[in-house]
């Protein structure tokens, strides 16, 4: 599986990991808190709670739920002070790992995924050691049964992405994450419906490594996001359905 496609996967075991929906409701509204506490209640102007609110709603959190994070990351109301980080790390057979966690203790956040790390075989890594090896871009995967490659590529290149190219049975669509929001919204003005919208660290040189270490290396995925605190998780390995498998 070729190309960036491989981040619906570690999409799909993100979800195997959080099955129980609590946990992602409350991943999610430490999201919102941090984005409207850094940039504003308004998700019109707000380009960052905007999107931590489609990513709410998309696994249906109420929307009492979404109010009360908006209001405590105003200070409307009451609630936890939180940091955001990113750890940088190595998996087995030093895979890149980029660990974005939001917190209220980094102390004990810090020793907690390290010891996950250390479990796995993996270890921590210091600032800088592994980020330089990817890009944060905007991504989208739109299903190649509900368009032709020409018309897509003349809609989301309008909007500012940076490439359009299948990928399996989906087009999958590249934009820096400036440009997300108005891509996101020209797809909708033409009812197309992506399957995945995300900004993700997606690595600049996938590496390939064998089934079994790729399966250690999603086991390891797995275990950190069911920490609470961590939101995203990055490799620089390229995923294969044989990984996947079993």
């Amino acid at each position: 599986m070729a190309g960036h496609s491989h981040w619906a996967n570690i999409q799909h075991k993100k979800g195997i990991a959080d099955t129980k929906r609590g946990k992602v409701w409350s991943k999610l509204s430490r999201l919102i808190i941090v984005a409207a506490r850094t940039a504003g209640g308004d998700p019109d102007t707000n380009l960052r709670l905007r999107y931590a609110i489609l990513k709410a709603r998309q696994v249906s959190m109420p929307k009492d739920n979404i109010e009360r994070a908006v209001k405590r990351g105003t200070g409307d109301l009451q609630g936890e002070t939180l940091e955001e980080l990113t750890y940088e790390g190595f998996g087995p057979d030093g895979i890149a790992i980029l660990i974005d966690v939001l917190t209220d203790n980094r102390n004990r956040t810090n020793g907690e995924v390290r010891k996950i790390l250390e479990r796995a075989g993996g270890k921590m890594g210091s600032a800088g050691n592994v980020g330089f090896l990817f890009d944060r871009k905007g991504v989208f995967a739109v299903p190649a049964d509900d368009t032709d490659e020409d018309t897509l590529m003349a809609i989301a290149l309008e909007a500012g992405a940076d490439d359009v190219k299948q990928e399996g049975d989906a087009f999958e669509i590249i934009c820096d994450p400036t440009s997300f929001s108005a891509v996101q919204n020209a797809l909708k003005e033409k009812n197309l419906e992506p399957t995945t919208s995300e900004i993700m660290a997606i690595p600049k040189a996938p590496k390939e490594v064998d089934v079994e270490i790729g399966k250690r290396v999603l086991k390891l995925v797995e275990g950190l996001y069911d920490h609470d605190d961590v939101q995203n998780i990055y490799t620089d390995m390229n995923v294969t359905e044989a990984m996947m498998a079993g």
